[in-house]
């Protein structure tokens, strides 16, 4: 490249990333680490008013691991895939009885906590401790598959693999490769998008993308499974719980039989719901939010 893809992308971000509440001076590592947990399949728009409402109500670890999880599970409201609110507090948890009630910026201690994964331990320390660390997501992998290597699209994950070619890209000083890590996601979300209309004029890298450069060939790899929501056991497990969440207190088994007519698939829903540990059952007919008995 003529340019390199941070000398391309640093002043681009500068002037054009998005005002995000978790990006702003002040925000500390709980605070990245809440907006990751809540990012996790669920578009930006949702999560920012949530966001700031967690965190004015729960500023630190110990204080979200201190709430009962059924005001968690209430609070989480209708963010979407509510395992990831458990999983949370029990990662406050572990952060307030074994690390201070400080998230901690070692990777291996981020990984050992509950929930966090190969993606959201490195963006907490490059978002949250401004460390130098491959942060690699989806728009990540598109942007690097269609720069660098003159793909349409990436393809099928290959954690090794796309952890190196995002290493190889990062300028060498903390502070420059936790921005540059930010400029790479935020260009693929806003510009390099997925489908077949991306925004390549407004691209700073345009002019050194092996993708437009080889005329923006078509990807014809695997195709990604489109993940419906009408009519699905997620959409079914959501209602179930939106009249948990309701209730001031347990509800009986006939306030919830009537959100769903499909009664085999209803009763497999709440059985996943009560395995998921995020529904208890209190007798033969009432169920309520855990700890909410």
């Amino acid at each position: 490249m003529a340019a390199s893809l941070p000398e391309l992308l640093l002043p681009w971000f500068d002037e054009h990333a998005r005002d995000l509440p978790w990006r702003r001076p002040g925000t500390t590592p709980w605070g990245v680490l809440v907006s990751e947990f809540m990012l996790q399949q669920t578009p930006v728009s949702r999560v920012a008013p949530l966001w700031t409402e967690w965190l004015a109500r729960w500023p630190t670890p110990s204080a979200l691991a201190a709430a009962p999880q059924a005001d968690v599970l209430r609070a989480w409201g209708k963010l979407g895939y509510p395992r990831r609110a458990l999983r949370l507090h029990a990662a406050a948890t572990a952060i307030a009885e074994q690390h201070g009630d400080v998230v901690p910026a070692d990777l291996d201690a981020l990984l050992a906590l509950p929930g966090v994964g190969a993606y959201t331990a490195r963006a907490v320390l490059a978002f949250g401790y401004r460390r130098r660390a491959p942060v690699v997501d989806t728009n990540v992998r598109r942007v690097i598959a269609r720069v660098v290597h003159g793909a349409g699209d990436a393809g099928p994950a290959r954690t090794t693999a796309d952890l190196a070619d995002a290493e190889a890209l990062l300028p060498a000083g903390d502070a420059e490769a936790a921005r540059f890590s930010a400029a790479m996601m935020e260009l693929g979300a806003v510009l390099c998008i997925a489908g077949t209309t991306p925004r390549c004029g407004g691209c700073p890298a345009l002019h050194e993308c092996a993708w437009h450069a080889n005329g923006r060939p078509a990807y014809t790899g695997p195709a990604r499974a489109v993940q419906r929501y009408a009519g699905t056991d997620r959409q079914v497990r959501g209602r179930l719980l939106d009249v948990l969440r309701g209730a001031p207190g347990p509800v009986e088994r006939t306030a919830l039989d009537v959100v769903w007519s499909d009664a085999v698939q209803r009763d497999r829903c709440l059985l996943s719901l009560l395995e998921d540990g995020l529904v208890e059952q209190l007798d033969d007919v009432r169920f309520a939010l855990p700890g909410q008995a």
